[in-house]
């Protein structure tokens, strides 16, 4: 098994170990093992990426999204304004009877957008050059997309089950994760049509 770092991922790399460090040493010292958790699954798919990268291109404005998604992710956890879990903050109030759009929310448009894209590069290397089926291939990347949002609903139910403490939410908060999920993929799907009819030079 060939595993390899391009020389200009090595900064990224760097970034993320030390993004990782420091919410970990943060997260153990105010015992919040729910986020301890979610570190080991980020680590676990750093390891997928580093054992993957020298068959799939990962472009570093992916990995620097990913790179995002992962600070957002973790700030959601670490943070509080007046006294209030930055993941509970409604940002902009557009309902009374839903608790949207609330960061936990924005955080999943973006993660998850994010993943429907790395999940067309992972794609990518099995399709035919001359592929044109752009809506049939849509709905495959869209719903591969999907499927990460499920595995990360599964994840928080598995925090659920093992830890004493979440904040995961309830069946409202799933239904509201997985609608916002949905979004970040169509998102998705624009990018990588735009990706493609700029070609070779937009990645």
């Amino acid at each position: 098994m060939r595993i390899g770092i391009r020389r200009e991922q090595i900064p990224i790399l760097v970034f993320f170990l030390l993004l990782l460090a420091a919410f970990s040493a943060c997260f153990l010292a105010e015992k919040n093992y729910e986020f301890v958790f979610y570190i080991g699954v980020i680590v676990f798919f750093l390891a997928i990426f580093i054992i993957t990268n020298s068959r799939v291109y990962y472009p570093n404005a992916l990995l620097w999204a990913l790179w995002t998604w992962a600070l957002m992710h973790l700030s959601g956890g670490a943070f509080y304004i007046n006294q209030k879990l930055l993941y509970e903050i409604i940002l902009i109030p557009l309902s009374e009877k839903y608790p949207v759009f609330r960061y936990d929310q924005l955080v999943h448009i973006v993660g998850f957008a994010t993943a429907t894209v790395t999940m067309y590069y992972i794609l990518k290397p099995l399709l035919r050059k001359d592929v044109k089926t752009w809506t049939s291939l849509s709905i495959v990347v869209a719903s591969s997309g999907l499927g990460i949002g499920a595995f990360n609903e599964i994840v928080e139910f598995l925090a659920t089950v093992f830890l004493p403490r979440t904040n995961v939410g309830g069946y409202l908060n799933t239904s509201l994760d997985l609608v916002a999920d949905l979004i970040g993929a169509l998102v998705a799907v624009v990018i990588i049509q735009i990706i493609n009819r700029r070609g070779p030079a937009a990645e």
